[in-house]
């Protein structure tokens, strides 16, 4: 019996493993096949067809094109503005909100957690929304893409959760000492809560990384389009040939090729570190705010 019995965990865990493997490759693959292909010679790569599962020869060209386009520069500086600036902005309105909502002396705490959730599920629109953003003087700013976003109902109910999960007891010690509200927020409850904020920082992050629509609405000026709607022009309005500077026609059309897919490699990268330094507190932050201990 007990023979079966392993017999039968033996075939799971190896078919478990090889749908792991599977799903891993497919995971995989995409991300390889981009970064095989921006370092490919040109020529090689117009004449492939099908999987590419190592690079065809090897050629930094079209690297080289993307750093020397300037709308890449300012698209980086523009990214990183807004990902420095609105990750302050998200975790300092977060906590407050967070922290507030999460005191049990705090009066009509439920309905104000119920007009909140109701965000989730019902907004204005994206008319409306264009009104108020323009009308408040963001517009053709790089506060439009911050200010608008500067609280996610979804995370601030992560962190509120994670809050509550902290022993009263501190608090009250903290309050017989004479600190306040502020003493209370950052230097027991933030500083105990480096996982949560982790993944805060993680999901509002990348979420800033990657935005790119609220930037198609709201920029006119092509000097403060961020990295992904510059990225979003290359792609798909056939900018990368204008890279390719001083290629014959057939060469254009050729290192273009190459560009895109450097262009996302240059784009992805950076975001892409940014995940090992964070994973051990991944988990255990997304726990602590789903499950009210």
């Amino acid at each position: 019996m007990l023979n079966r019995e392993s017999l039968s965990g033996r075939v799971f865990d190896v078919g478990n493993l090889i749908l792991l493997i599977g799903l891993s490759i497919l995971t995989l693959y995409p991300v390889l096949y981009v970064a095989f292909a921006s370092v490919s010679d040109a020529a090689s790569l117009m004449a492939h067809s099908g999987f590419l599962w190592k690079p065809l020869g090897f050629s930094l060209d079209a690297y080289k094109s993307v750093f020397k386009n300037p709308m890449i520069t300012s698209g980086y500086l523009n990214t990183m503005f807004i990902v420095v600036v609105g990750l302050f902005i998200n975790i300092l309105l977060t906590s407050f909100g967070a922290y507030a909502l999460s005191r049990k002396s705090l009066f009509y705490r439920k309905k104000i957690m119920l007009f909140i959730v109701f965000t989730m599920f019902f907004s204005g629109g994206l008319i409306p929304f264009y009104f108020v953003v323009m009308n408040l003087g963001l517009g053709n700013t790089l506060w439009a893409l911050i200010v608008p976003q500067a609280m996610s109902t979804f995370n601030l109910i992560i962190m509120r959760t994670s809050f509550e999960a902290i022993p009263e007891s501190l608090e009250e010690s903290a309050k017989i000492d004479g600190a306040n509200d502020f003493v209370i927020l950052f230097k027991i409850i933030l500083p105990l809560s480096l996982p949560v904020i982790a993944v805060m920082l993680l999901y509002y992050g990348v979420s800033h990384w990657n935005a790119w629509f609220n930037a198609s609405i709201f920029l006119q000026d092509r000097a403060l389009y961020p990295l992904q709607l510059v990225l979003r022009e290359i792609l798909l309005l056939g900018e990368a040939s204008g890279m390719a500077e001083g290629a014959g026609d057939s060469d254009m059309a050729m290192l273009s090729a190459t560009i895109k897919y450097a262009t996302i490699m240059v784009a992805t990268v950076p975001i892409l570190c940014v995940y090992p330094f964070m994973q051990k507190y991944f988990v255990k932050g997304a726990l602590l705010g789903s499950i009210k201990g």
